[in-house]
Parts: C-alpha cells; structure tokens; sequence
C-alpha cells in the first residue's frame, strides 16, 4: 500500500510552526501540553502528516507570539504545485532548512555578526566549504 505524502501547504504551515516553536525556545511537549496534545501530534503537525484545523492554528499563533498569516508566508501556490513556473521549489528548500535546528542555529548566530564584511566573510566561507564538498563527492 502506498504511503500519502503530506499536503505540500501542510508541510509548509507544519514547518513554519516547527521553526517559530525552535526560535521561542519552546519543546515540543511544551508546546503540546499548553494544547492539551502530545508531543507526539505536535510531532504530526509539523511534519504536516496532520492537518492543523484553524482553530488550533489561531492557538498555536497566540502561544507563540504570531499572526496566523505567518504560517502561510511563502507558501506554495495551488498553480506552482501545478508546474507553474515559480520558484517555489526554492522557497520550499530555504524553508525546510530554516525550520531544522542546524538551520535556527546558523540564522541566530549569523544575525548575532555585526559586521556587514565579517558576514560576508562568512558566506564566502560556506559557498567555498559547498564547492569543496561537491568535488569530492
């Protein structure tokens, strides 16, 4: 039997939580037992194998500090689904990696950075250690 794959638009409102949850430094059973859930369901909601209905939805954006419409910016349209011609696909792959620990930890060390040439410095770094790493693969 073959396994469902997630709504691509409960995959994203799923991620955006996981990220705003990581960023508020908020666990997920925390997050689950202010909702009366488990950390478990959390776990589905952000995975996006669970829907999350809109009123659950207006309580997590209250819980955590945001409007609802945060879970929804930079969604994939129902056309770019499609095969439209957007960078959605991009957008998706920034948001995943936003939404990991790795991810959340590299943006908040990053935006710590003063220096708009350090920064640069930075990038410059990790664009090279990516380049390097294609060759040797």
């Amino acid at each position: 039997m073959l396994k469902k794959l997630p709504n691509p638009i409960d995959r994203h409102v799923g991620s955006r939580v996981r990220m705003q949850r990581m960023l508020a430094g908020i666990s997920q059973e925390k997050l689950g037992d202010a909702l009366g859930l488990t950390f478990q369901q959390v776990q589905k909601y952000e995975k996006g194998t669970n829907r999350i209905s809109a009123s659950r939805l207006q309580q997590i954006a209250k819980m955590l500090g945001v409007p609802v419409a945060f879970f929804f910016e930079g969604a994939p349209a129902g056309e770019a689904i499609a095969g439209g011609f957007t960078d959605t696909a991009a957008t998706a792959y920034v948001a995943d990696f936003l939404a990991t620990s790795e991810g959340i930890q590299l943006s908040k060390a990053f935006v710590r950075i003063k220096s708009p040439r350090v920064r640069r410095r930075v990038i410059d770094l990790v664009e090279a250690l990516a380049h390097d790493s294609e060759e040797i693969a």
